[in-house]
């Protein structure tokens, strides 16, 4: 569901969001065209709004115990949504970039294949978690993410992500777990 579906329509600070968000044409590959949030952090206020809407969505739950951030843009946002909700954050690395012991679910991008892996101690049983990424495209990165988590026990609430590409429908993918997105894609500006 898209925030502005949520309680949200017409909220300013949306709009700065979308706003902020370049396109890179044709990266990584020919016919992607990449959404660079790295633009987002460049302004401080939209960062912290971005912030602060999954905060809101989250703080009053209660029963989130874990944020997830999938690497390595879910890295800029989840460590903030977790230590404002007194969750604990878990990031989940890509193959090889964790040292000790790891479980790791691996899965297919729309432009290859990829791992995710985290600590085996990281997650206990029973945990709720809200697993958070930039965007979700074909929901292979998501889907990946809430089979790893559930491997060891945890429980899913919820999938966060700054952009949704509804043409796509990737949530799909995630059987039946709720996916929270801020804006859709940004469109290529026109200099």
């Amino acid at each position: 569901m898209y925030a502005a579906e949520n309680g949200l329509k017409g909220d300013p600070r949306l709009e700065a969001i979308s706003n902020t968000i370049r396109v890179i044409p044709h990266f990584p590959k020919p016919g992607i065209m990449f959404q660079d949030i790295s633009t987002l952090f460049l302004n401080h206020k939209v960062f912290k709004d971005t912030v602060d809407i999954f905060i809101d969505r989250y703080k009053h739950m209660g029963c989130i115990s874990l944020v997830a951030g999938v690497e390595s843009r879910g890295f800029m946002f989840g460590p903030s949504i977790a230590l404002a909700i007194g969750a604990k954050f878990v990031p989940l690395r890509k193959h090889g970039k964790l040292p000790g012991k790891v479980v790791c679910e691996c899965y297919e991008l729309e432009y290859g294949k990829d791992c995710l892996e985290m600590h085996v101690d990281a997650v206990q049983p029973g945990d709720k978690a809200v697993v958070i990424d930039d965007l979700i495209a074909t929901g292979g990165t998501l889907s990946a993410a809430i089979k790893l988590l559930e491997s060891v026990g945890a429980e899913v609430v919820e999938c966060a992500c700054v952009i949704g590409l509804p043409e796509v429908k990737g949530e799909k993918r995630l059987n039946g777990r709720p996916v929270y997105i801020l804006v859709e894609p940004s469109e290529l500006k026109q200099s």
